[in-house]
């Protein structure tokens, strides 16, 4: 006697998730009202990496409470980007994409992910009361905690996104999921991002970093639109 065949489980379609491009948008969002928010302290900026010890104390010290709000948004920045990450890595998928190209973009974005969170937690501590303190010797700490800020949200977010957007461009390029001119442009920001490391060794080159995140933004809200109107059947690939 041969047993009875078991009914057959149709298969569920793979759930889209969170549109990738409208979330990129509110994470780019939140990123630029922080900034502005830092930058508008009347008779100060945000510091710099060659500034004083005593210029970040003056600083963090005034701007106090703006900076507490900006650190809070980049904190939800950081988050939409880990969506934006999980979301355009789940549609891919769903799409036919596979391979170390997608393994790529979901490391590199939970990655830069990652950095902002911890970036914005430290900017955060750096404006409680009584760390920046200019009538005690909290200047040296203040410093040593920038620095490490300006570190993880400066040439290893840049490095960390430029890897999210290599692994999608390429995906898409291989796939023909993202159209080639997009996909290259991608591969360019991508690159800008990982010469942006150099920046620990010549400072001059921190100009790579905004250059690597503000055109990263635009194309992670173009790609994700992108991906959310396309409707192309799944197809194996080796991407």
């Amino acid at each position: 006697m041969t047993a009875p065949l078991s009914p057959a489980v149709p298969s569920r379609p793979a759930t889209p998730g969170p549109h990738p491009g409208i979330v990129a948008i509110v994470s780019a969002v939140l990123f630029c009202v922080s900034v502005a928010l830092f930058e508008s302290v009347h008779g100060l900026h945000f510091p710099y990496p060659g500034d004083t010890a005593a210029t970040m104390v003056s600083y963090f010290a005034a701007a106090a409470a703006r900076v507490q709000l900006g650190a809070f948004l980049q904190c939800g920045s950081a988050i939409a980007l880990g969506i934006v990450t999980a979301a355009a890595t789940n549609r891919m998928r769903s799409m036919g994409a596979c391979g170390i190209g997608i393994r790529v973009a979901f490391f590199g974005g939970s990655l830069a992910a990652f950095l902002s969170l911890i970036e914005a937690g430290v900017i955060w501590i750096l404006a409680q009361p009584g760390v920046a303190d200019a009538t005690t010797h909290s200047a040296p700490v203040v410093r040593a905690l920038y620095l490490f800020a300006f570190m993880l949200d400066g040439p290893a977010y840049a490095g960390s996104l430029g890897l999210l957007l290599a692994g999608l461009a390429v995906a898409g390029l291989l796939t023909g999921l993202l159209p080639r001119w997009l996909a290259w442009t991608g591969l360019v920001v991508a690159a800008l991002g990982e010469l942006s490391f150099l920046s620990m060794l010549v400072p001059m080159l921190g100009m790579l970093i905004p250059l690597t995140r503000f055109p990263g933004y635009l194309w992670l809200i173009i790609a994700g639109f992108v991906l959310s109107t396309s409707m192309r059947k799944p197809s194996p690939s080796r991407a």
